[in-house]
């Protein structure tokens, strides 16, 4: 074992082995490593070009050429004595390096491979390039998004990348580590950013046949068309979010704030609310942010500064629940969930030889 050797976390003993990447599959390692495996990272030679100490954290990080002959066979190794393995290139590339999940199935049938990508493994795009833009373009989640004039915002990468992508890849992987305590078998876990998407707009393509919700660009009332779920401008230019959706909590936002009688009610039509949006906007410009935080923050007015992520690890809740820990100048995100016994824990990573005694039987 290596000094990342620790007893910590509900997924202590579990081996990964990780082939190095970007994005979402980076990401998955580093929960399963939060959460105590132990996670073996092949680096390419050269690096990948995006290094990131918080997300590569808490990894044994070894360098292969997996295209030679000695990187493969030290790979076969490896991936005999692992229990996860992860891997984000396109669909038929580890198969012609003979490290495919049939190859690697018959040396260790109790190995969980996880296949992380944006297409799928299979469809007309799989052998495409893309990025997340395009994988959440494709799903109708991109095309809600942003304001009624003008394009489409990406939100940053969060839907795709993590949100349709590691997140779903360290569910199913967790899911068949599950199963196979039952079965005694390994399996493959094909994770699409495309598929995980389209199952996180769920809870919207599960209201449209009742009309109970508008997917239009700038028409819905959870992506900023109403006057009471939105942010907004204040005077020293920064913003704040209010999420007043029910009626009582939106009382409470109008009685705080002090708003005048045309905020009483919440409007019905869009004429109405537009009015209701300019009031509020006059309103909330007339103080700071710091300062509508002193009236409203900590009530039922569903209110939050909109913070910047250099803010966001000072601001109170957030310190005393210790989101964000700075290491070595570098702002990490605690891991999570949590787990009441056997809690995780950020570790750091270390670079060992390739021929090193690892997860020596």
């Amino acid at each position: 074992m290596t000094s990342t050797e620790t007893g910590a976390g509900p997924l202590a003993g579990l081996r990964v082995l990780e082939f190095a990447g970007i994005g979402p599959g980076p990401h998955c390692a580093m929960q399963l490593a939060d959460m105590g495996a132990e996670v073996l990272r092949i680096e390419r030679p050269g690096g990948n070009g995006w290094p990131n100490p918080v997300v590569d954290r808490g990894r044994t990080c070894i360098t292969l050429d997996i295209r030679t002959d000695v990187g493969r066979r030290r790979s076969l190794e490896l991936a005999q004595r692992a229990d996860v393995l992860i891997e984000g290139f396109r669909p038929g590339v580890m198969e012609r390096l003979g490290l495919g999940p049939d190859e690697l199935g018959e040396l260790n049938p109790r190995l969980v491979y996880g296949r992380m990508t944006g297409w799928g493994q299979t469809g007309p795009l799989a052998q495409t390039a893309g990025h997340d833009i395009n994988y959440i373009a494709l799903t109708g989640a991109l095309a809600a998004i942003g304001p009624q004039q003008g394009e489409a915002v990406p939100p940053l990468n969060l839907v795709g990348d993590f949100g349709g992508g590691s997140m779903f890849l360290t569910v199913g992987i967790l899911a068949a580590l599950l199963e196979r305590e039952r079965s005694g078998k390994g399996q493959v876990v094909d994770a699409a950013i495309v598929d995980g998407t389209a199952s996180l707009m769920s809870f919207f393509s599960g209201l449209l046949p009742s009309g109970r919700i508008d997917m239009r660009q700038g028409q819905n009332l959870l992506g900023g068309a109403t006057p009471w779920y939105r942010c907004y401008l204040c005077a020293d230019g920064r913003q704040i979010a209010v999420g007043a959706l029910e009626p009582a909590f939106y009382s409470e936002l109008v009685r705080r704030s002090g708003a005048g009688g045309a905020l009483q009610e919440q409007a019905g039509s869009s004429e109405g609310q537009a009015i209701q949006a300019r009031h509020w906007a006059q309103l909330f410009s007339q103080r700071s942010r710091d300062e509508w935080c002193e009236l409203l923050e900590g009530s039922d007015a569903c209110f939050a500064p909109v913070l910047e992520l250099e803010e966001a690890h000072r601001h109170p809740h957030m310190a005393a629940r210790q989101v964000y820990q700075d290491i070595d100048g570098a702002l990490h995100s605690a891991p999570a969930p949590r787990f009441s016994r056997s809690a995780s824990q950020i570790r750091p990573s270390v670079a060992v030889d390739p021929a090193a005694d690892i997860w020596a039987d």
